[in-house]
């Protein structure tokens, strides 16, 4: 188990963020999201010249003052220059759960403009480290084809396993984790609700395969709650996935005010200086 460096000055997630001291601290897969998902996705989407959307939707009584209408539910919305792939901050819209978890981020990309669905989406729910999620985005922006494969899923295990994670014994083509046994990564079946163009995705029965698709997660304590999971559809391709995977099992140590609760124990940290 890894140990904190400096165990006499944990920080304290409960006090004010305006008084935490901040820590370099690893493994980043462990790290949280510093409760600042939102906006380190959405910063840098602004940097790559993404248009932000707010939907709010609400009440409105007769004769009431606008500061007394109620908000049912609100969407941020940002869209690449070209319309083909977006990102829905969802969480104060209903979002649906992942592993028990609420989705907080879903991106989605399609193959031409003029097309009314997404080919594909991927959904990470609050506690993905937000460097994970802005890799995986910054390789989407980049690509020519946002909606087409151009590797094979061997990309996304060699991206972990250059890391250290090791292959799953069981399933050395189609899963790992890192060598604590607590995150993973797999090529496997779709949980429902997750939006894929692939129309075999929707129309396979009980009896027949559905396409894979990569998921990701970690359980800091077996048979305890997750910390996070990221779900992939089966069209997402696995280049971008792999981006997400370098990313989310990179040795780096990345910047954090808050941790979560769950994983304090097993986190390296030394003082911001």
């Amino acid at each position: 188990m890894e140990a904190p460096l400096y165990p006499d000055l944990p920080p304290d997630p409960s006090a004010p963020r305006g008084g935490q001291p901040a820590f370099w601290v690893g493994p980043r897969h462990l790290a949280g999201d510093d409760g600042r998902l939102y906006d380190v996705v959405a910063d840098a989407l602004a940097g790559l010249g993404w248009t932000s959307l707010t939907i709010v939707r609400g009440r409105h009584e007769p004769d009431e003052e606008p500061e007394d209408r109620q908000v049912l539910r609100s969407t941020v919305l940002h869209i690449s220059p070209d319309a083909l792939r977006w990102a829905q901050w969802g969480l104060a819209d209903e979002p649906f759960h992942l592993g028990g978890l609420p989705v907080a981020w879903q991106i989605s990309a399609r193959a031409e403009a003029s097309s009314p669905l997404a080919q594909w989406s991927a959904y990470f729910t609050r506690d993905v480290p937000g460097e994970a999620v802005v890799d995986f985005l910054v390789a989407l922006d980049a690509s020519n084809q946002p909606a087409s494969a151009l590797a094979g899923p061997e990309l996304v295990l060699d991206a972990v396993a250059a890391h250290g994670w090791f292959r799953d014994i069981d399933q050395p083509e189609a899963a790992a984790m890192d060598p604590t046994f607590t995150s993973h990564i797999s090529l496997g079946e779709v949980p429902p609700l997750i939006q894929d163009g692939d129309l075999r995705a929707l129309s396979a029965g009980d009896d027949e395969t559905r396409p894979a698709g990569w998921q990701a997660w970690a359980e800091p304590v077996l048979g305890a709650p997750l910390l996070w999971v990221a779900s992939f559809a089966a069209s997402v391709p696995h280049d971008l996935v792999a981006a997400f995977a370098a990313s989310l099992s990179s040795t780096a140590p990345v910047l954090r005010r808050v941790l979560p609760e769950a994983t304090q124990e097993r986190l390296l940290r030394a003082p911001a200086i």
